[in-house]
Parts: structure tokens; C-alpha cells; sequence
């Protein structure tokens, strides 16, 4: 019913997974940016079409992809 509940369910763990595990202080725009190409980068582009533009809410690639991207932009 909300918009934001598949940032919530997708995004959010793995963000904050990176970050926990990086030591980060803080989630910058550089960790969000990342979290995002991560996500898109799961979906191929023979699976792109209208209905899907991002990986499912219970994806299990999706934690562990954004968190390496989150953990990698707080190094970088």
C-alpha cells in the first residue's frame, strides 16, 4: 500500500548490513547511490520490462549484494 515498503524490504537490510559490518558512522549518499546500482545490477537485461525494474522483496541476492556495495563505498 506504501511506495516506500519495497525500498524498506529490499534496500534497508543490506544497507545496513554494510554499514554494521564496514564500522560506518554514518549512511551516505555514496552507500545509497551504491545500494542502488547493486539492486539494479540483479536484474538482467533480458528480465527488465515494465513489471520488473527491481529484484523481488525476498530476492536472496539482494542483502548480500548491497551490503558488498555499501561496504565498498564506505572503503572508497
Amino acid at each position: 500500500d506504501f511506495p516506500n515498503q519495497i525500498n524498506n524490504v529490499v534496500a534497508f537490510p543490506g544497507i545496513f548490513k554494510g554499514a554494521l559490518e564496514s564500522r560506518a558512522t554514518r549512511i551516505t549518499k555514496q552507500m545509497k547511490l551504491a545500494a542502488a546500482e547493486a539492486l539494479a545490477a540483479l536484474v538482467s537485461d533480458d528480465e527488465l520490462c515494465e513489471d520488473f525494474i527491481m529484484p523481488e522483496p525476498f530476492d536472496p541476492r539482494a542483502v548480500e549484494a548491497v551490503a558488498a556495495a555499501v561496504a565498498g563505498a564506505v572503503q572508497g
